[in-house]
């Protein structure tokens, strides 16, 4: 597979670096700067880079301080939304999702909500904003439990002109190499919280912050968890791309929709930015595999118990259409991707 990265955008992105030669500043300088203010105009709330989405869980979790305290994660995710909570010394409670989103059940989270819980991770799976997350954000709210969001797929989805990051206390986004948005690697913590981004800031950098040229170590926790200038630079270039990847992804969406009706199907207003196209008890001729397979699911990997059927099910039962930037086929006919996908 050869993700198309076009010439001019390549001539911007070194021209970029050429930038950073000649300031002989590597990291924490301009490009970093530069993109976080695109990419917090973007999400219209503070944004602040950092090596990875997991670092950005962890920044977020170490701020609020959930050691010992319960998180709620939702089965169906990544590894790393889990180990984040681990690594801040928090205790990971596995809740189910819903089979319509494949995101957290706001009914299965009131189950596993105690005294002792001090968090919960919402994430937006597959490039649309989860469907209850107005309630589960109120839910949170009520019970003053912090909400944190896990944006690593959700670059271009919106719902009531939100979008990843906006219903929390702060959102983490991942750039790696098979987002919607790639740098190879890299991510953002997002929020409206000025002193949890200044928290941030210090995290990244082993918790240290320089005054008049003095450096002081106000965090105890932090570590190395910097963007490079080279990343950031890339990040600026695409953030120019990003609307083009979400036109061309939308496009071919439009098409699968014609083709699929037992697939995940949004509220009225509500945008994705695809960064999979799921499908229900399909068999596809040509597939991209599955978000989440049964042997992703964390109480498996941490060889737990968990009451989670719905996550277990949707293991079962969804597939992935081609919806990748540079999907060979992505130019042909209704029919004629009926006939590839399918086999009609």
């Amino acid at each position: 597979m050869v993700i198309p990265f076009e010439e001019e955008y390549r001539k911007k992105f070194y021209a970029l670096e050429e930038k950073i030669f000649e300031s002989n500043m590597w990291s924490e300088g301009e490009m970093l700067h530069t993109f976080e203010e695109k990419f917090g105009d973007y999400v219209k709330i503070g944004a602040r880079g950092i090596a990875d989405g997991g670092a950005a869980l962890l920044a977020i979790l170490s701020y609020i301080n959930v050691r010992g305290k319960d998180v709620v994660v939702p089965a169906n995710t990544f590894w790393a939304d889990a180990q984040a909570v681990s690594y801040a010394g928090g205790n990971v409670i596995f809740a189910d999702c819903n089979k319509e989103d494949l995101c957290l059940s706001l009914e299965d989270l009131k189950k596993k909500v105690t005294d002792n819980t001090k968090a919960v991770i919402v994430v937006h799976i597959g490039g649309h904003v989860a469907f209850e997350i107005e309630e589960i954000a109120a839910f949170c709210k009520e019970k003053g439990i912090y909400l944190i969001e896990d944006c690593a797929h959700v670059h271009g989805g919106w719902w009531k002109g939100k979008t990843g990051g906006s219903w929390g206390i702060a959102g983490a986004y991942s750039f790696y190499a098979t987002k919607t948005m790639p740098l190879g690697d890299g991510g953002m913590v997002v929020s409206s919280n000025n002193d949890l981004l200044s928290y941030v800031e210090k995290f990244r950098n082993y918790g240290k912050e320089v005054i008049n040229g003095q450096v002081y170590y106000p965090l105890r926790d932090g570590f190395n968890f910097r963007l490079s200038e080279f990343n950031a630079a890339l990040g600026i270039v695409q953030m120019e791309r990003l609307p083009k990847i979400l036109e061309w992804k939308r496009e071919l969406a439009e098409k699968y929709d014609r083709i699929f009706e037992n697939r995940v199907k949004f509220p009225d207003g509500m945008v994705s930015g695809y960064y999979k196209y799921i499908v229900f008890d399909t068999i596809l001729k040509e597939e991209t595999g599955q978000v989440f397979g049964p042997r992703d699911l964390g109480h498996r990997i941490a060889k737990v118990e968990a009451d989670v059927p719905n996550s277990v099910w949707v293991t079962e039962h969804h597939k992935c259409a081609p919806i990748y930037l540079g999907y060979e086929n992505s130019q042909k006919s209704v029919e004629e991707l009926k006939g590839i996908l399918l086999g009609d």
